[in-house]
């Protein structure tokens, strides 16, 4: 891969909101998967959703992608209060998710993966058929555009590694429209190297002018690329902050859990052991 270079686009970023939520909240039946949760999305931005198992991470994902609808709150696409009602319409309103798991089929070709669902034609009748050489030029094109320069796009897509997949990934959602592009944590699985790499493309993605929904437990990753940073703590909010408002160090310990660490560390303290009759106290201890 060669390095991530943002496609043509415009030089000087509109900054406004593509979407907006206003103290969302989701509830099955008596459970309060999230509640109150305000978010906002600006084109040529990063916003960062951070949060441990639990938190409301994929609640979230799930309303933005019009998988399930929010029970209370405001949900604003493009300055319009709307309900997506499948993802579908999301796609339609230039929202696109990747999620962990990419939604590839590993012994497809890379050029078929990246046109899976919409796959252009040729002909008509009886002679209609799949336009492979149309497919494969874009899908080439398209990845060398992000930077993205593949040995073979008839190779497996399955042989590439998980951070290649994942750029193939984003490439794919720019190529087709989107606005705003949720990333379900793009580097859970992966190593130093491959992160930094996937980094790179999310912030070409951003270059490029659309809004992007980072989704992450890794505070290190999110204060790379991140404007804005939403901390998620058993579905509610535990915090709100722009880059400029928050250190690393504050975002890592508010993410780790602030106070309640800090009582964690004092009772994991090493009691000294206690003296008994006849036993010599043990070295280090105070005798």
């Amino acid at each position: 891969m060669t390095a991530p270079q943002a496609p043509n686009g415009p030089a000087d970023t509109d900054r406004r909101a593509l979407i907006e939520l206003d103290h969302v909240s989701k509830f099955y039946g008596n459970i309060k998967a999230l509640q109150d949760v305000s978010l906002e999305v600006r084109a040529g931005e990063i916003s960062c959703v951070l949060g441990d198992n639990g938190a409301g991470k994929s609640t979230l994902i799930k309303i933005i992608a019009g998988l399930h609808q929010h029970d209370a709150g405001t949900f604003l696409v493009d300055g319009e209060e709307t309900t997506l009602a499948n993802p579908r319409d999301a796609l339609d309103r230039g929202i696109a998710t990747v999620y962990q798991d990419l939604a590839v089929v590993p012994l497809m070709p890379v050029w078929r993966n990246f046109f899976l669902g919409s796959e252009p034609t040729t002909g008509a009748g009886p002679f209609k058929r799949l336009d492979v050489r149309l497919m494969r030029e874009t899908t080439r094109s398209e990845l060398l555009r992000m930077g993205i320069d593949l040995r073979d796009v008839d190779q497996p897509i399955g042989t590439l590694s998980g951070g290649e997949r994942q750029c193939v990934a984003i490439a794919r959602a720019v190529h087709f429209g989107a606005k705003v592009l949720v990333l379900d944590e793009p580097t859970a699985a992966l190593g130093v190297k491959q992160s930094g790499v996937v980094l790179k493309y999310v912030a070409a993605a951003r270059d490029a002018g659309l809004g992007v929904v980072l989704i992450t437990h890794n505070p290190h990753h999110a204060y790379l690329v991140g404007d804005r940073f939403v901390l998620l703590k058993r579905g509610a909010m535990a915090g709100s902050h722009t880059k400029d408002s928050i250190t690393l160090d504050e975002l890592t310990r508010q993410m780790a859990g602030g106070s309640e660490l800090e009582e964690l560390s004092h009772e994991l303290e090493r009691a000294p052991a206690p003296d008994l009759p006849g036993i010599p106290p043990v070295k280090g201890d105070t005798p």
